[in-house]
C-alpha cells in the first residue's frame, strides 16, 4: 500500500492518492470538532490561511509536511492517525512487502521521499519506526522540531543530516541520536538511494 503526501507547490508528481487525501481531510476534521475547534481558530495556531485548511478537509488539497507538523501538534495528535486506513489489533509480526509505504512530497528535488512503516501506527505503542527512502537528490521540508527523541541509522547511501547549528555527513553504518525540539532536516547528497532506519518517540509520523 503506498500514501501519497504532497505538497501544495507547483512542479510536483501530479498523481494525488484522491483516498489518502480524504481520509487525512475527515481525520483532520474529527479531530478539530473534538477540541471544538473553528477552522479560523486552526488556521491560525497551525500559521495557515483558512481557505486551504478547509480544501485539505474537504479533501481537494493536501498540506505540506511542515504544515502537517504543525497542525497535528496544535489538534494534540500525530501524522500516524491522520493516514492509518484502520485501527485493528495491534499486531506483532509484520512482513516484507506487506508494511504501508508513505509517500512525502514536501518541497523535494529529485524523486523525494517515501517511509516504510516498521510498526503500524497504534495507540498502544510508544515508540514510532520507520526505514526513510531517500532518492538521489531528495531532501525531508523543514527544519522541522517538535517533542520527542530520535535514533537513526544508516543502511544505505549516503545523506548530508542537520541537527540545530550542526551539520553531518553520513555514510553507511553510521548512526545518530538527538532531542527532537532541536531543528532537524536531512538531504541524500550520494548519487543511489539512501535508506536510515528511524525510530523515534513519541510517534509523529
Amino acid at each position: 500500500m503506498k500514501i501519497d503526501l504532497q505538497s501544495s507547490q507547483p512542479g510536483i508528481d501530479d498523481r494525488p492518492s484522491a483516498a489518502s487525501h480524504g481520509r487525512l481531510g475527515t481525520r483532520l476534521r474529527l479531530a478539530r470538532q473534538m477540541l471544538g475547534m473553528t477552522l479560523k481558530a486552526l488556521a491560525t495556531a497551525a500559521d495557515c490561511s483558512e481557505s486551504l485548511l478547509s480544501k485539505i478537509e474537504n479533501g481537494k488539497a493536501s498540506p505540506s509536511l511542515p504544515m502537517l507538523h504543525r497542525l497535528v501538534e496544535v489538534l494534540g495528535t500525530n501524522i500516524g492517525w491522520m493516514f492509518e486506513e484502520a485501527d485493528g489489533e495491534e499486531g506483532i509480526v509484520f512482513r516484507a512487502g506487506t508494511r504501508p509505504l508513505i509517500g512525502l512530497d514536501p518541497l523535494r528535488r529529485g524523486e523525494g521521499i517515501s517511509l516504510e512503516r516498521i510498526i503500524p501506527y497504534s495507540p498502544g505503542h510508544l515508540l514510532q519506526c520507520n526505514i526513510h527512502h531517500i532518492e538521489p537528490g531528495g531532501e525531508s521540508a523543514g527544519p522541522i522540531q517538535h517533542a520527542g527523541e530520535e535514533v537513526g541509522y544508516l543502511l544505505a547511501g549516503s545523506i548530508e543530516l542537520m541537527v540545530g547549528e550542526k551539520t553531518f555527513r553520513l555514510s553507511i553504518g553510521d548512526s545518530f541520536v538527538f532531542k527532537s525540539e532541536l531543528p532537524h532536516w536531512y538531504r541524500n547528497v550520494g548519487t543511489t538511494r539512501a535508506s536510515i532506519f528511524w525510530v523515534n518517540t513519541p510517534a509523529t509520523f
